[in-house]
């Protein structure tokens, strides 16, 4: 897909990623990774669904003496919920382009830290689009953008939505 335009005084975040997907994990201010883990996960396709593979991964407190941490073990796949992770249904307009199989649900969360998303996105990435608080004073606070081809063109639907604190 295209860079993605930039949308000023929103978060996005993703309800499914497509197999192949990278992403990692950051942890909070105060906290840091203990050392020698990766916070990497990938999405791939496991027995006909996909799913994410983790690794051990934590976030401790700085003032926490790493000898004295707790560890915290987590599963090396999480498995789906079902078989396929489809999108809900008010969203599957034209995703005849994928097989839904091919995507990871919403990874999941780690204590004190937070997920970053990768600037690579592939045909039937869906982004949401929520307006940060302070910054939704006019509606809609909220929308969504998908990646499409349409024509050859590989392209982002436009987001009608707008972020400001104007009165």
């Amino acid at each position: 897909c295209p860079a993605l335009p930039r949308t000023k005084f929103a978060d996005v975040s993703a309800e499914m990623y497509p197999v192949g997907t990278r992403l990692h994990y950051e942890c909070d201010s105060g906290y840091r990774r203990r050392g020698g883990q990766n916070p990497g996960i990938r999405c791939q396709s496991t027995q006909q669904a996909a799913s994410w593979v983790y690794r051990e991964f934590e976030c401790i407190d700085d003032k926490i003496l790493l000898s004295a941490a707790p560890m915290v073990k987590l599963n090396v796949t999480q498995k789906p919920e079902r078989k396929t992770q489809s999108p809900a249904p008010q969203k599957q307009e034209n995703l005849s382009e994928f097989d839904q199989k091919d995507f990871c649900g919403p990874p999941k969360t780690i204590p004190h830290a937070s997920l970053i998303l990768n600037k690579q996105y592939y045909v039937g990435q869906v982004l949401h689009f929520k307006c940060q608080s302070g910054y939704d004073k006019r509606s809609p606070t909220s929308g969504s953008r998908t990646c499409k081809k349409v024509n050859g063109k590989i392209i982002w639907t436009p987001l009608d939505m707008r972020c400001t604190n104007d009165s």
